[in-house]
């Protein structure tokens, strides 16, 4: 079939190779395990489908249609070739010089599983497999320059589908175009569809709501995940949120922060069903700015997609090796910036799919900036909450001794709980005075920086006097002098005492009495009472004095320690205190403060509302 022929008998000879190539896919059905008789034949009719395309493109050159002119009958006969080469039963491709899709048969976008208008002005070579696209390219720069036909092997990907084919390559010169073309026909050997069965994408109403759905599912999973506490106090945002995406919308994720204003690598999750160890591990030591996607995201602010790979280099090489997108297989892109609320670009993702994957839409890029923008806030939280996380910490210190000193003749132990308010009010103190030490607990009425503010004030209030007083009670005084001049509204409970040598010079301001535990297991309460500090300028002191001897034990504590409730509602109080500091005659103020505490949170079912603070000091 070496020259032009009618229109009829094209037809007719179409017709007869659709009936062929029909009954050859029913015979690989019928018998698979005898594939060469059946691939013999079909390689046959593939030459078959070559001739027709050429005498198809015969008659389309003896038919030019002239501006201005009606359409005649080889205008008609035109178009009807034209819808010929569309519904040729074989897949058949014609590309350009550089390999663009300029032509497409339908039986071709059945096989892809996208429309003409999808592929047409996509590079062919992006659906043959990676390793093989170099040697395409070659067969096909030697079909344009030598005219002969050539036969290649390899897979096609594209849409989560992979084909087996052998392409046949034709040099074709068509009418009305400036420089030769390639006709590339394709015969499948076999088909791999991991999920839907070829056809064309399903873009019904109801496939369009379930995708629009798992889009907010997935905002919906990543609100939550970002929202959690630890990912406030840990530094596992990204981490945690990266592997969301790697579950549910991508087989590579990689995650880079700007840090000290250079952008670093944070986090590389790959396919957990492939051996990707080593180079997950070559990935985490790439520099991000080598990236080009990378940078250019970094630097403009907003994502991009790219749905077919047509340069391997977007998200840079392996060190002394090719591209990383080849060695990870990749075929899809994706790369978002990762924006904090005043547009600042704190980083960026990049998912990456592989070939047997649908690959990315603009509708996964807008997704991806929306999950970008959330994770940026995200971020901006965290550093927020790091910061007053620190300050809480700042405070807390000022409030609460990181140690306690050694007092000389006496064994001191302290057990502190935060309750549920982040910085807490209660405070206690071990300082030394003029020939002898001093000690305090207390606590502003309130909770938050304000009521710490002045807990602060007041023990390091007392520090300071204590250089001057030899008297607790008058340095608590002084005190609420202080305090009640400020007009701030807060008062302070408190009690502070000064030991020389066994003596102790008790002074309380509205506080608890401290428990006195003895050898034998007897327990009395001191004086406690008072006015709380800062509630008028004249406060009335309760003061004692105290000479204690060798194995008695002094316990003060908070009010959130009796004041905890059970689950009835009912107090945990000073009885009960008084009951378990019997049991412990004899311990060490450090087994004593532990043993209330585990009583506490039996009583109280481990809830902890009010700060809880515990002292005691015991006579060695």
């Amino acid at each position: 079939m070496t020259d032009a022929i009618g229109l009829q008998a094209l037809e007719q000879a179409l017709s007869a190779l659709t009936t062929r190539v029909s009954s050859l896919r029913e015979a690989k059905s019928a018998y698979p395990a005898d594939p060469r008789s059946t691939l013999d034949a079909a390689l046959a009719e593939l030459d078959t489908a070559r001739e027709l395309l050429e005498a198809s493109l015969r008659e389309l050159r003896r038919a030019p249609r002239r501006s201005g002119e009606r359409e005649s009958g080889s205008q008609r006969e035109l178009k009807l070739l034209r819808q010929v080469f569309r519904t040729f039963p074989v897949p058949v491709v014609v590309l350009d010089a550089s390999g663009v899709v300029r032509r497409i048969s339908n039986e071709t976008s059945r096989m892809l599983g996208s429309p003409a208008g999808y592929l047409i002005g996509r590079s062919f070579p992006l659906f043959v497999d990676v390793s093989r696209r170099a040697a395409f390219r070659s067969h096909l720069t030697a079909v344009q320059q030598g005219g002969q036909t050539a036969t290649f092997q390899t897979r096609l990907a594209h849409q989560g589908r992979a084909h087996t084919v052998q392409l046949a390559l034709t040099r074709l010169t068509m009418p009305g175009e400036p420089q030769e073309m390639v006709a590339v026909m394709v015969l499948p050997l076999e088909t791999q569809v991991p999920g839907p069965p070829p056809g064309p994408a399903d873009r019904s109403d109801a496939a369009l709501v379930l995708a629009a759905a798992r889009r907010q599912e997935l905002l919906a999973r990543m609100g939550r995940l970002l929202l959690d506490e630890e990912s406030l106090r840990q530094p596992v945002t990204v981490t945690r949120a990266s592997r969301l995406l790697a579950a549910e919308w991508a087989d590579w994720v990689i995650a880079d922060v700007v840090r000290d204003g250079m952008p670093r690598r944070a986090c590389v999750i790959g396919p957990s069903d492939k051996p990707v160890t080593e180079l997950v591990r070559v990935t985490e030591t790439m520099n991000p700015l080598t990236a080009p996607a990378v940078a250019h995201v970094l630097t403009g602010g907003s994502g991009v997609v790219h749905e077919m790979l047509e340069e391997e280099t977007l998200l840079g090489d392996v060190p002394g090796g090719p591209p990383l997108l080849r060695v990870m297989g990749a075929a899809s892109a994706l790369i978002v910036p990762i924006c904090g609320g005043d547009g600042a670009v704190l980083g960026t993702l990049s998912l990456v799919r592989l070939r047997d994957r649908e690959p990315f839409s603009l509708a996964d890029l807008g997704l991806m900036e929306e999950i970008g923008a959330h994770l940026g806030l995200a971020l901006r939280a965290r550093e927020s909450f790091q910061t007053r996380s620190q300050a809480a910490e700042a405070l807390r210190t000022s409030v609460v001794p990181r140690t306690l000193p050694d007092i000389p003749g006496f064994e001191a132990a302290a057990i502190y709980h935060a309750g549920s308010s982040l910085v807490g009010a209660e405070f206690y103190d071990v300082f030394p005075v003029r020939e002898g030490w001093g000690f305090a607990l207390g606590g502003a009425a309130g909770k938050g920086e304000e009521a710490a503010s002045v807990s602060a004030m007041v023990r390091n209030g007392l520090r300071v006097l204590s250089v001057w007083e030899s008297d607790p009670g008058e340095a608590l005084r002084k005190l609420n002098q202080a305090l009640a001049a400020q007009h701030s509204g807060m008062f302070v409970m408190a009690v502070a005492g000064f030991i020389r040598g066994r003596r102790i010079r008790l002074a309380s301001a509205g506080h608890h009495p401290a428990a006195l535990l003895r050898p034998d297991g007897g327990v009395r309460f001191t004086a406690g009472g008072g006015v709380p500090l800062g509630i008028g300028p004249e406060a009335e002191m309760f003061s004692e004095e105290l000479t204690l001897t060798a194995g008695q034990t002094l316990v003060f504590y908070s009010d959130g320690l009796v004041a905890s409730r059970d689950e009835q509602g009912e107090a945990y109080g000073e009885t009960r205190l008084a009951d378990v500091l019997a049991r412990c005659a004899g311990r060490s103020p450090a087994e004593v403060v532990k043993t209330v505490e585990e009583d506490r949170h039996a009583f109280s079912g481990g809830r902890v509302w009010d700060e809880i603070v515990i002292l005691a000091l015991r006579v060695v």
